[in-house]
């Protein structure tokens, strides 16, 4: 079945030489391109702190694009920007202390980015996709595994698309090894991090 079933039932029709399968004119009017509505998405981060709790926050401002293939997942892409200095963890100074030199590094590096290269339907609405992750002067390899949430048309005639998902990363991959040792054993900023994406996009004319 192709991109975004949960919306749609597949159609048939009957030939001399069998059932022929159609497709769902619903899930082709999907197929096209979308930007990310920032103002109804969320891109955000969960890590440990202190051995003991979660620290959690989210990048602001960002923009990206989408090209969603009804009939084909596997040409899906996707493109996303994220600026550094937009962090917020709700508290000021731990907010300063990620843009700067020990950890993000904004002024230098003020943006982090993640390009597809790769997309697959696991089964029914939940889908992988793989590309490059940017963070600095790194770039890694990352695969976020993400459900489809739906199709529906807003108040104002725009089309959108909604995706969730999230996955983990080790922050030292990417360059990111600022720590502080505790006094009981352990150390302040757990190396492992969660990635999570709430994503509304609006279809392009």
């Amino acid at each position: 079945m192709g991109l975004f079933t949960r919306r749609s039932q597949q159609n048939t029709t009957t030939a001399a030489a069998g059932t022929v399968s159609t497709l769902d004119p619903a899930l082709a009017a999907l197929t096209g391109d979308y930007v990310i509505d920032a103002a109804h998405s969320s891109i955000g981060f969960t890590v440990r702190h202190a051995m003991v709790t979660n620290v959690r926050g989210t990048f602001a401002e960002h923009q990206g694009t989408l090209h969603l293939d009804g009939a084909d997942p596997a040409r899906s892409t996707a493109a996303i920007e994220v600026r550094i200095a937009s962090v917020d963890t709700g508290i000021a100074d731990r907010d300063t202390h990620l843009r700067s030199g020990d950890f993000f590094d904004a002024e230098a590096y003020p943006v982090m980015t993640f390009r597809s290269t790769a997309a697959q339907q696991l089964g029914g609405d939940r889908y992988r996709i793989s590309g490059d992750l940017t963070i600095k002067d790194v770039t890694r390899p990352l695969a976020i595994d993400l459900e489809f949430n739906g199709s529906a048309t807003d108040v104002y005639g725009n089309e959108r698309v909604g995706f969730e998902g999230s996955t983990e990363i080790l922050r030292s991959d990417w360059g990111l090894t600022w720590n502080a040792a505790l006094e009981a054993g352990g150390v302040m900023v757990s190396d492992r991090v969660k990635l999570t994406f709430d994503i509304s996009a609006i279809k392009q004319a």
